[in-house]
């Protein structure tokens, strides 16, 4: 009789640890993927995973080749995160997601650009020609103020829907006369002979790169969330600190050499914890202006609800 209470007894503790390790198992969560493209703006999260300062274990990164892949990505769900221009975020909502921004990542002050070919030295010299654009918001959003700053439109200038890392060899091929493109690919088109002839300097503001979420993500991984901003930002205490190391480092992705690596930066602004802070909660990143901007140029099919889209609370 003892012996079958003693058996039942160790039956029934084998059967709650195999409960409590089954719960256990269930709790575990896979680690965030978080996508981006090729961009100096986004570079600090790679930094910050080489210096092992970014946990594999809560965030993975997923590199794409181009920013419509990463969108794609995002709406399909294959990512949590993903790193995009804000006016990209606006499309997403113009599109039905629920996503959060959750950090600022930079602010282009010069380093989005229009790159042409010689002879054309000014936007309105684009009148008849062709013009590569990747297929995303920032593409369209960047042609489209550009031109409007230069009383040309749209049906002005032909077209051509093309990935970033695709430009260098159309331009080659001299299938296009300029491209709308950034770093490091404007400094390859650089060297094939091209030119500057419109920067972002010249809508200051309005080019902003961040950090979105879907909104079940924020809600249910704000914990790893914290982790991932605390890690971008100890990453870009790195960068002021030893920017040599960091640069080399960086330069291995971008393909860049340390000092252009370097020089990459002079045209973003990097926005501290509390800069972040006061962007996100006091309305300054001028979310609002940019839908309208994108509204009256038919970006956005309509009046967007942004009051829940900006959120800090991944930052303390």
């Amino acid at each position: 009789m003892w012996v079958k209470i003693i058996r039942s007894i160790k039956l029934i503790v084998n059967l709650l640890l195999f409960g409590v390790i089954l719960s256990a198992c269930e709790n575990v969560q896979n680690p965030l993927r978080l996508g981006t493209n090729i961009w100096p703006g986004y570079e600090p999260l790679y930094l910050a995973q080489e210096k092992g300062l970014l946990d594999d274990n809560k965030v993975r990164l997923i590199g794409y080749p181009s920013a419509s892949e990463v969108i794609q990505a995002f709406r399909n769900h294959s990512l949590d995160a993903a790193s995009l221009t804000l006016d990209e975020a606006l499309l997403l909502i113009d599109h039905g997601l629920s996503i959060r921004v959750i950090l600022v990542h930079d602010v282009s002050h010069g380093a989005d650009v229009i790159i042409a070919r010689d002879g054309i030295e000014k936007v309105s010299d684009l009148r008849g020609r062709t013009v590569a654009v990747e297929s995303s918001a920032l593409g369209a959003y960047v042609i489209t103020r550009a031109l409007q700053k230069n009383n040309l439109s749209l049906h002005e200038v032909t077209i051509k829907h093309l990935d970033v890392n695709q430009h260098e060899a159309a331009y080659q091929a001299g299938e296009i006369d300029a491209a709308v493109t950034f770093e490091p690919f404007s400094a390859r088109l650089k060297e094939k002979g091209a030119k500057e002839i419109f920067n972002s300097r010249e809508i200051p503001g309005e080019i902003v790169d961040v950090l979105v979420v879907h909104e079940d993500v924020y809600k249910t991984r704000l914990s790893d969330l914290k982790h991932l901003t605390q890690s971008w930002f100890s990453a870009l205490e790195y960068l002021e600190m030893e920017p040599e190391a960091a640069a080399s480092i960086m330069g291995k992705r971008l393909k860049l050499s340390n000092d252009k690596v370097l020089a990459s930066y002079q045209g973003l602004k990097l926005p501290t914890r509390n800069q972040n802070i006061t962007m996100l909660d006091g309305e300054q990143l001028g979310l609002h202006k940019l839908a309208a901007i994108m509204k009256e140029h038919r970006l956005v099919s309509q009046d967007l609800q942004l009051e829940l889209v900006l959120s800090s609370d991944a930052l303390y």
